[in-house]
């Protein structure tokens, strides 16, 4: 990487999972795992819960096939620099960078991520609703801990690996610095996001969140939508078999999203999605952080 080549960047977030934005249309920016970490870091960094790299789906190897259908391919990564297949906040928050850098405006759009493409519609009141596709249900019983407390989890699976775990107090998650254990191993090879969700009324939750790569955040969309199916089938409700879309308000620590799961087993997330600086990175810098 040259040091004498500016590299511009943009910080954003929705619902308080904010990102670092890295524009890079032909995919010539190496972004070493070690790279991404220092620029997520909160103290020696720009600071954020992952890294959108905005690449054109043509110029990326994982995205090429998908390229018919979807100009840009998110390529995501959480912010220890591990790669992730699909973040719901994130795809939000890259519409409105492309929106933003005028490559797209309002109404619908096509967005390539490692969990495939995904269909946005940017609204004039400025929130994003993103089809985040359909939940799977793993067969299976799941538990989660935190210290001497267990509880059974549902397995969801929204394109990345969930265990929701309804709890009495979100304060009995803890810390959630750390990743809570969970049984039995084979369910998660690669690990997973752990959500706890307590009612708050009709149709109507919080959570706390574990995002597998990132420790506790302040919102995860594929979470939001893992916990509004859970908690749908505790609750009886079935779309496929009603024939009725089940919607659910989903509080999360940093604001809210409306998930609507549709009799076709669609799932859509609606939330706000906002920009809120950009620069340029110092690249003798980031070639410092990573040696």
């Amino acid at each position: 990487m040259s040091t004498r080549t500016p590299i511009a960047f943009l910080k954003g977030h929705g619902t308080e999972n904010d990102f670092v934005i890295v524009p890079d249309p032909d995919n010539v920016i190496d972004l070493s795992p070690a790279a991404v970490a220092a620029l997520c870091d909160r103290r020696a960094g720009i600071g954020g819960d992952g890294l959108l790299h905005v690449v054109r789906s043509a110029a990326h190897p994982e995205a090429k096939d998908m390229a018919a259908e979807a100009e840009w391919f998110m390529d995501y990564r959480n912010g220890d620099g591990s790669i992730a297949e699909m973040c719901g906040n994130g795809v939000r928050v890259f519409a409105r960078y492309l929106q933003h850098a005028g490559h797209t405006t309002e109404g619908d759009l096509a967005i390539a991520t490692r969990g495939g493409v995904k269909t946005v519609h940017i609204a004039k009141d400025g929130d994003v609703t993103v089809g985040m596709g359909k939940a799977r249900l793993p067969e299976g019983d799941v538990t989660v801990s935190v210290g001497e407390r267990t509880w059974p989890a549902r397995n969801v699976n929204m394109g990345n690996p969930h265990a929701v775990a309804f709890v009495d107090d979100l304060a009995h998650a803890g810390d959630l610095y750390s990743p809570p254990p969970f049984s039995p191993a084979s369910a998660y090879p690669d690990g997973v996001n752990v959500e706890f969700v307590v009612d708050r009324g009709p149709r109507h939750v919080a959570l706390r969140v574990h995002e597998r790569g990132s420790g506790e955040t302040r919102s995860c969309g594929t979470g939001a939508c893992a916990v509004a199916v859970a908690t749908a089938r505790r609750d009886g409700t079935d779309p496929a078999v009603t024939g009725a879309p089940a919607t659910y308000t989903v509080d999360v620590p940093g604001g809210t999203l409306v998930i609507t799961e549709r009799p076709d087993g669609e799932i859509e997330m609606t939330g706000p999605a906002v920009i809120v600086a950009e620069g340029e990175l110092d690249a003798d810098w980031l070639e410092t952080a990573v040696r």
